[in-house]
């Protein structure tokens, strides 16, 4: 399998720019994901690793060598499209064995490989089968079988389960990630879904507007959030942001939010301007004797847990709370926060000035 590095990548379509000087390495054997809303530039990102398109500017290197100018096929890269992308009128043998086919492979060399990937794919029963009549769970393991068949330096995957009911997408999720640990292979998946790309992913990139927001493993881009935008695309439901104006000073670990203070993490820059406060559902709390204040507009039971809507001065929030706490529509309830939990951004750019779980962003507890 190969390293795969990504150095001042940039793509423009005459005076559109899909993606703009992204920089990132992804390590030889990891499970990385590009993760952001349509038209972010994450497929146009992953078309340009695979070949199928040439950037603007830029280098890629894989297994150390620059392929940037390269055609898809002396790249050593296997693809895995949405739609599966299946010959319809060949069998399921057919299908997974064509690529070795056409390399001219020796036709006893191509029945044990096709073998042993229908064993790992867990589809030798179906093997002689027509591909037109097969679940979508089963056409999807084939164009799998097909790409892992001819054993590449990297696999390239462009929301390779979107055409999945539920049911199969966390199904096939989790066969991807096992057969992923079984092979070790070098992994770039695309996919919008936060939840899959938490569930499967080593590493995560953030994408927006073309834009990098931000790189980091999965816990990271959940607890360190670098913008609002991360912190809100992150989460179901997502982080929480209260407005306000203010004043943070280096050094302060307290602010003044419509006349009430809040301990905040350390502040390592001073700021004067609109401010953002950010907290997760989870880590609001409930407490009668607690200063910041508002009133339940609505409650969502979840079985274990449920989503609570609170009206504040600073606008509405979200807390996740045991279902069995008595909450009614109406009632004025104390909010209460752990500074070790917030994070303050701007509101004008939208990043993060401080967070002590943010150590490393731009501040740290």
């Amino acid at each position: 399998m190969a390293e795969i590095v990504i150095e001042n990548l940039r793509k423009e379509f005459g005076d559109f720019t899909a993606v703009q000087s992204s920089s990132f390495r992804i390590e030889d054997g990891e499970f990385f994901m590009l993760l952001g809303p349509s038209g972010c530039g994450k497929t146009t990102t992953l078309r340009m690793i695979a070949g199928l398109e040439l950037p603007t500017s830029g280098e890629i290197y894989i297994d150390g060598e620059e392929v940037a100018n390269r055609p898809a096929s002396q790249r050593d890269i296997a693809f895995v499209f949405q739609m599966f992308a299946l010959y319809p009128h060949m069998n399921v043998r057919k299908n997974i064995s064509y690529p070795l086919i056409s390399q001219g492979m020796k036709r006893a060399q191509v029945k044990a490989r096709v073998a042993e990937v229908a064993r790992i794919l867990g589809i030798e029963d179906i093997l002689d089968r027509p591909v037109g009549g097969l679940s979508g769970g089963d056409r999807q393991r084939v164009a799998l079988g097909r790409a892992i068949v001819r054993e590449p330096k990297a696999f390239m995957m462009d929301e390779p389960l979107g055409a999945l009911d539920a049911e199969f997408r966390e199904r096939m999720a989790e066969e991807l990630r096992a057969l992923h640990d079984r092979m070790g292979a070098t992994t770039v998946y695309v996919t919008h879904d936060q939840l899959e790309a938490m569930q499967m992913g080593d590493k995560i990139v953030v994408m927006n507007h073309g834009v990098i927001e931000q790189f980091g493993v999965p816990q990271d881009i959940y607890d360190k959030p670098a913008s609002m935008f991360v912190a809100d695309f992150i989460g179901s439901p997502p982080m929480n942001f209260l407005k306000f104006p203010g004043v943070l000073a280096r050094g302060d670990r307290a602010v003044r939010m419509h006349d009430v203070e809040l301990g905040v993490p350390l502040a390592e820059e001073g700021f004067r301007g609109d401010l953002v406060f950010g907290v997760r559902p989870e880590h609001v709390r409930f407490d009668d004797a607690a200063a910041y204040r508002g009133r339940v507009l609505a409650t969502e039971y979840l079985g274990t847990t449920q989503i609570v809507t609170v009206d504040t001065e600073g606008g509405q929030l979200k807390v996740r709370a045991p279902s069995d706490q008595r909450v009614t529509v109406g009632d004025q309830v104390g909010l209460a926060f752990d500074r070790r939990t917030i994070t303050l951004f701007e509101a004008a750019s939208g990043r993060a000035l401080c967070s002590e779980l943010n150590a490393g962003v731009l501040g740290h507890g």
